[in-house]
């Protein structure tokens, strides 16, 4: 498996970076994307670093928020066949609440009726290829980290605490064991990696990938995450976007060489 990071919140070369993710992907002689960022800015990167897209044969989208989908638009216009998956919860009602004030956060509106003959919804753990699955949350109780974060989904006219529905997991399976790809970890990362384990009884997990979402996150909170991400086993962590740069010290406090940070045009291979 081979990743290429087209775009993050840092950049350690002359690539553009924003706040977002889009992550190229070659597995087993297929082609894939995950999440297209924030605006088209990852397509330019991608010539730059030399990755076609339009030979891209699935895009996949984490979840429902504009910095992981608005670039989608810029995708289409490049790739005239890939569909892109997402989960069936998905839709454009995201919000984020920053002290009295809700803020819409979601898919840009009217791109999922504009695009909807390249758009599929999945259900369940999904099998894309052999090998490659998307897999939904599991884990009870959710509502209480969106709360908790200030994430809502807007049901009707009210706006409730969100379960993260509309999120996903990327799951590989490679040689040196099972790759976790979660493009913000909201359900929390050590669940995450457990809800892997439990769909795959018997798989070694060896790494996961994405951003973990605590850049708001108190020491204490971040401190405490790393030890139960300690407790699963896993040893390899690369991380960035919605970590933040303080709390990825923290975990590299905690973790040590078991935390990579991520940045725009990181190439790396596993298995």
């Amino acid at each position: 498996m081979l990743a290429k990071i087209l775009i993050d919140n840092q950049s350690k070369n002359e690539l553009a970076c924003e706040w977002g993710l889009a992550v190229y992907l070659e597995y087993e002689g297929h082609r894939l994307l995950l999440d297209t960022g924030t605006s088209g800015v990852f397509v330019k990167n991608a010539e730059a670093m030399g990755v076609p897209l339009e030979e891209v044969e699935y895009g996949i989208l984490s979840h429902a928020h504009y910095d992981h989908s608005d670039g989608m638009e810029a995708f289409f216009a490049k790739n005239r066949a890939a569909k892109f998956y997402l989960r069936k919860g998905a839709g454009e009602d995201c919000y984020g609440k920053r002290w009295i004030f809700h803020k819409y956060i979601g898919i840009a509106r009217g791109l999922l009726e504009k695009y909807r003959d390249r758009i599929v919804y999945v259900d369940g753990t999904f099998e894309l290829l052999p090998g490659a699955w998307f897999l939904p949350h599991a884990t009870p109780g959710l509502e209480r980290i969106g709360e908790r974060a200030g994430l809502y989904v807007k049901k009707g006219r009210k706006l409730v605490s969100d379960s993260f529905a509309h999120e996903q997991s990327l799951v590989l399976d490679t040689r040196e064991g099972l790759v976790i790809f979660n493009s913000c970890s909201h359900g929390g990362a050590d669940n995450i990696i457990r809800e892997v384990s439990e769909a795959f009884p018997g798989k070694h997990i060896c790494a996961l990938i994405g951003g973990l979402h605590l850049y708001r996150s108190t020491e204490d909170e971040v401190r405490a995450l790393a030890g139960r991400v300690r407790e699963t086993g896993i040893k390899r962590v690369i991380t960035g976007h919605c970590t933040g740069e303080r709390a990825f010290k923290l975990l590299k406090e905690e973790l040590g060489d078991t935390v990579e940070g991520l940045y725009t045009g990181m190439e790396f291979e596993i298995g």
